[in-house]
């Protein structure tokens, strides 16, 4: 697992897999965006990470 944290933007990158390349996405209504290859799940961004509880 590999995590990131982008202060700037305020962005939490977390991969389940190394290199991650993801193929496609989905954007849940609480502003999580999963990322898949094929039909795994290779990670997930969390938007606005710093404002979370």
């Amino acid at each position: 697992m590999w995590i990131d944290y982008d202060k700037e933007e305020d962005v939490l990158y977390i991969s389940f897999d190394r290199p991650q390349k993801a193929t496609d996405f989905e954007m849940s209504s609480d502003g999580i965006l999963h990322r898949y290859r094929g039909d795994k799940l290779v990670g997930i961004t969390i938007l606005d990470a710093s404002k979370r509880n």
